[in-house]
């Protein structure tokens, strides 16, 4: 039947609806007057989802995925809101999380047993696109999901609005003063107000800063952000299970152009960033580097 459907939407629709097509009749939104999806029916059920504007300050600890992180020591840290993404829930163990962002579908559709303990935490606030939200009800049901589920978008790929392409990015957003451009690179953008979609760079933790800047964080850390060694497992995977990686390929013209565009939007607004991968491929200039133990003192 799902194909059915697909097969009317694409031909009752142009090309830049496309991506659109899996939702469609399944998915009903309604929209505030800032833009943000506020309501959303999925195949007949109230999906309920959660406030999160204005509702956070204060320090957070991004917990990214790169090997170093197995190495840090992240035992009595002080109180922060410590937020993971992808794999990060492996150290479970080791933190407490409150909140939690993943975007990538193919981690969605692979990473069953790790989806189904986030999804299954009480204490935690998930932030994922329409398409998430779709694919976690129609794995796990809608009963079995007891975390809160945060609605975000891609800003080029709204629901039910016409993609806009890359190289269109710039004069498509170019007068939104939320949104700044990178100098040398006009599809790269990084917006202050997520209400009107989130802007990607390759990486998860691109989308991070975005979000956790809009609600309301101070200072950020950032654990795992390696960017090197693309090659290497993630800190959770193994050589047998290991998920492709194209970052390597996108870090001079996507990643560092795009964390240098952050870096700067983060300043002005007044939230300090420490990178706690000393080894990492990111400069000082992006991030200040420092240890665990230097930004955590005893």
């Amino acid at each position: 039947m799902s194909t059915f459907f697909k097969q009317i939407y694409r031909y009752t629709r142009p090309r830049a609806y496309r991506h659109n097509e899996n939702l469609w009749p399944f998915c009903h939104i309604t929209r505030g007057s800032t833009g943000e999806i506020t309501h959303l029916r999925y195949k007949g059920q109230s999906v309920p989802l959660a406030e999160w504007r204005h509702r956070y300050s204060g320090d957070a600890l991004i917990t990214a995925t790169g090997p170093s992180i197995k190495e840090m020591d992240l035992a009595g840290l002080p109180p922060m809101t410590v937020v993971g993404v992808n794999g990060a829930y492996a150290l479970k163990d080791r933190l407490d999380f409150q909140l939690y962002i993943i975007v990538d579908m193919s981690f969605i559709d692979r990473r069953t047993n790790v989806l189904q303990a986030i999804i299954a935490d009480p204490a935690v606030t998930l932030f994922t696109t329409l398409h998430g939200i779709a694919r976690i009800i129609d794995r796990f049901t809608l009963a079995a999901v007891r975390c809160r589920l945060a609605l975000i978008e891609e800003a080029c790929y709204r629901i039910y609005q016409p993609k806009v392409a890359s190289d269109d990015v710039g004069r498509h957003f170019g007068q939104d003063p939320h949104i700044r451009f990178s100098p040398n690179y006009p599809n790269i953008a990084f917006t202050t107000d997520i209400r009107s979609g989130v802007f990607d760079a390759g990486t998860v933790v691109f989308w991070a800063l975005q979000i956790l800047l809009f609600l309301g964080f101070t200072r950020l850390y950032i654990a795992g952000l390696d960017m090197t060694n693309f090659h290497q497992p993630r800190f959770y995977e193994t050589d047998q299970d290991k998920l492709p990686s194209f970052l390597a390929e996108k870090f001079a013209t996507l990643i560092v152009p795009a964390f240098t565009l952050a870096s700067e939007v983060l300043q002005q607004n007044g939230v300090v960033v420490k990178n706690l991968s000393v080894h990492s491929a990111l400069s000082n200039e992006i991030f200040e580097k420092m240890s665990v133990q230097d930004a955590f003192p005893r």
